[in-house]
């Protein structure tokens, strides 16, 4: 059993930054590839961020230069630094990730985090 918490979120002024934190825990045997997603009201929900088991990023064009995804592995944990936050940033944002249970290594499962809602505005 695996389970993700998302925390961090909260109201900031536009300009402003915020660090949310997604948390796994369970009987993990590995974590893959951990990423972002936020979903605005009446929008579809948004790929926003990604890293791979191996550092590696990418990040949604809106966002570039703005937020930073990072990861702790001895924590299972990943990370969201958004700086310059701009209204259009607001939405609930949820974390993801790929994961292998102990007692299946050799199969990989999605999973998600609750959200956290992040909300720009002065």
């Amino acid at each position: 059993q695996v389970l993700l918490v998302a925390s961090g979120g909260g109201l900031v002024q536009p300009g402003g930054f915020l660090i949310l934190s997604c948390a796994a825990s369970g009987s993990i045997f590995s974590i893959g590839a951990m990423a972002w997603y936020r979903q605005a009201p009446v929008k579809q929900r948004e790929w926003v961020a990604a890293i791979t088991s191996g550092g590696s990023t990418n990040y949604v064009d809106s966002v570039k230069g703005r937020f930073t995804i990072s990861r702790d592995n001895a924590k299972n944990t990943a990370y969201l630094q958004m700086n310059s936050l701009k209204p259009e940033d607001t939405a609930v944002y949820y974390c993801h990730a790929r994961v292998s249970e102990k007692a299946t290594r050799n199969t990989v499962g999605d999973y998600w985090g609750q959200g956290t809602q992040v909300t720009v505005s002065s």
